[in-house]
């Protein structure tokens, strides 16, 4: 039975989908004005695993995630580089889903863009005006009147007047309580505009995900995610709108994965202590990012250390080399009666990555002792294991391409001109000179590769290679 963490409720719960079988999930996405860190991928490994597990578990899920493609950083960033938003915005998305892809995350079912949304965003501000929870400024700007909202703080735990005294309303501000929020910011000169009841002008933030939820999955659906740091004010203010405007619930169970942290900080843009996705892949298999993201629970922090990179590497390495030279079966994990229990419950336990894979690595001894025994039990242990791996989004490369990566730059940097082909042979040539007992040979050939960080491994009466 499957339980989820709800921050609003701030316990588990069990999950019970609104329509039996099926689940509607919207995750708030990137704001595309630079590349993704290490904080993004995160978000997109977390909401990635629990899609594929609910789907595992069979239900028909429809995944949502947004693309915020206009905001004022945006604006700046492109005027910083003489070039339009749009050209922008598209070299960044193409960007995102390329390091999305190498993570092995698959594509949500609709990726709407805040732009393309312009008219259920106006639609949702009239209604909001039309109620009274909303008003149009003096300056042209559109705000949300909090105090119309008698909900307001319930996700963030926060209240009303302990918010109200840590604000205050800037010299340039029309809004008449700190605590609103706008909702429609009038045109400014060269900036982008669309025309609205209320002048030319271009939506905040806040209202986009909720138009745009709203617009994918109806007014009232299952899940609702994100990280962290948008628990308040984005998805505080986010439910103010859409509960205001339809006068229903507008999510059952809000999901917060925790902050990636360097040094005890949260890792930002803002903060300027961040690594990005394409950093980190450059010196990191990208399933071995993954792994690292896997082995703590999606609600606690993630420190990012070369260590722990470094054990993610190894821990996952160990796992396609215990699947080398063994051809698996076809198995679904779901009808194995000896592992599938404890990693059903390590994944009902809302999504306890981190214990699913000490069911993984239990999983690989046993494939380990098949082999080391020469059991054909060792076919099913391999399938087993790659089946469960469809879970978590991993083992999905072959296993020969994942020993060997990234083996040319390698060899280039060590002996220019020298190939794989070359390195079989190599090796070929260090197996006859093992049957003539030319020793010598042998280990001259062993040692040359590993100078190059090339690992030779002898195993039932073969010589593979990968790449240290």
């Amino acid at each position: 039975m499957l339980k989820l963490y709800n921050t609003l409720s701030k316990q588990k719960e069990v999950f019970k989908p609104i329509e039996p079988g099926k689940v509607k999930m919207y995750v708030c996405g990137m704001t595309v004005y630079d590349l993704c860190h290490v904080g993004h991928a995160r978000v997109m490994v977390v909401f990635d695993v629990v899609t594929r597990y609910l789907r595992a578990s069979g239900y028909d899920v429809t995944y949502i995630r947004n693309i915020t493609d206009i905001d004022d950083k945006i604006i700046k960033r492109a005027a910083d580089n003489g070039e339009t938003i749009q050209t922008l915005t598209e070299r960044y998305i193409n960007e995102m889903h390329a390091d999305a892809d190498a993570l092995g995350v698959l594509r949500p079912d609709r990726e709407p863009r805040a732009t393309e949304a312009m008219q259920p965003i106006l639609d949702m501000i009239q209604t909001l005006i039309d109620k009274g929870m909303a008003y149009v400024a003096d300056n042209g700007d559109v705000y949300y009147d909090v105090s119309e909202f008698s909900g307001y703080g319930k996700l963030s735990g926060r209240q009303i007047d302990e918010l109200r005294a840590g604000e205050r309303i800037a010299v340039n501000e029309a809004k008449t309580d700190p605590l609103d929020f706008v909702l429609w910011k009038a045109a400014k000169p060269e900036e982008p505009s669309w025309e609205s009841p209320w002048g030319a002008g271009r939506p905040g933030w806040h209202i986009e995900c909720s138009a745009m939820s709203a617009e994918c999955l109806g007014h009232h659906f299952d899940i609702h995610g994100g990280g962290q740091d948008l628990q308040f004010p984005h998805h505080e203010n986010e439910i103010a709108q859409s509960e205001g405007a339809h006068g229903c619930q507008s999510v059952n169970y809000w999901m917060h994965n925790g902050f990636v942290r360097i040094d005890d900080e949260k890792m930002s843009k803002s903060l300027g202590n961040f690594f990005t996705v394409r950093e980190v892949l450059a010196k990191y298999p990208a399933e071995a990012v993954r792994y690292f993201i896997l082995m703590s629970h999606y609600r606690s922090p993630l420190n990012y250390a070369e260590d722990q990179l470094e054990q993610a590497k190894t821990a996952l390495t160990r796992f396609y080399h215990s699947l080398r030279d063994v051809t698996p079966q076809a198995v679904n994990w779901q009808n194995d009666a000896e592992f599938a229990p404890r990693f059903r419950e390590a994944m009902d336990d809302d999504f306890n990555t981190a214990l699913a894979l000490s069911v993984l690595a239990d999983v690989r001894q046993a494939l380990n002792k098949a082999r080391k025994q020469e059991d054909s039990s060792a076919e099913y242990y391999a399938g087993l294991l790659l089946s469960f791996g469809d879970v978590l989004g991993l083992f999905q490369q072959d296993v020969d391409e994942y020993l060997q990566r990234g083996i040319e730059t390698v060899i280039e940097e060590a002996i220019p001109l020298i190939t794989p082909t070359e390195i079989d042979e190599l090796v070929a040539e260090r197996n006859k000179a093992r049957a003539d007992k030319n020793w010598a040979r042998a280990d001259e050939i062993r040692d040359k590769l590993t100078e190059m960080g090339i690992v030779l491994e002898d195993a039932a009466g073969k010589t593979s290679w990968r790449k240290i």
